[in-house]
């Protein structure tokens, strides 16, 4: 069980380490974008495989995620991670980060969702 916990807190301070790395401008635009796409990811409340899912829902918590952090972070330049990891340390000890633009985007995404999904029900009830 330590173990477990020793990966999922090492995971995390991946995540932080992708989080302030995307915005270095040391970091090309490619691994930003890769960057980027795993930290919303992981935050986010949304999965591509619901948790409800017995089993295959917790895949991509555990494959998913890990294989994207570990792209990301072979296409970001050594020193920046180094700095990040340390900045990262400190993030951990002092709380999450709010990233305001990445949950109004997600808000957002429900919304156009929600927007859509009752055009298609008034449509086909009409």
């Amino acid at each position: 069980m330590n173990k477990i916990k020793a990966w999922a807190k090492q995971l995390k301070q991946q995540i932080y380490v992708l989080y302030l790395a995307y915005k270095d401008e040391r970091v090309p635009w490619y691994a930003k974008l890769l960057a980027a796409s795993v930290v919303a990811y992981a935050f986010s409340p949304i999965d591509l495989i619901p948790d409800f899912i017995p089993i295959l829902g917790y895949i991509d918590d555990i494959i998913i995620v890990p294989l994207g952090i570990m792209l990301a972070l072979k296409l970001i330049p050594r020193e920046v991670i180094m700095e990040c990891e340390a900045k990262a340390e400190e993030m951990m000890l002092n709380g999450k980060p709010r990233n305001w633009v990445m949950g109004s985007l997600v808000i957002l995404i429900w919304i156009l969702l929600g927007i859509w999904v009752g055009i298609v029900l008034y449509e086909l009830l009409n």
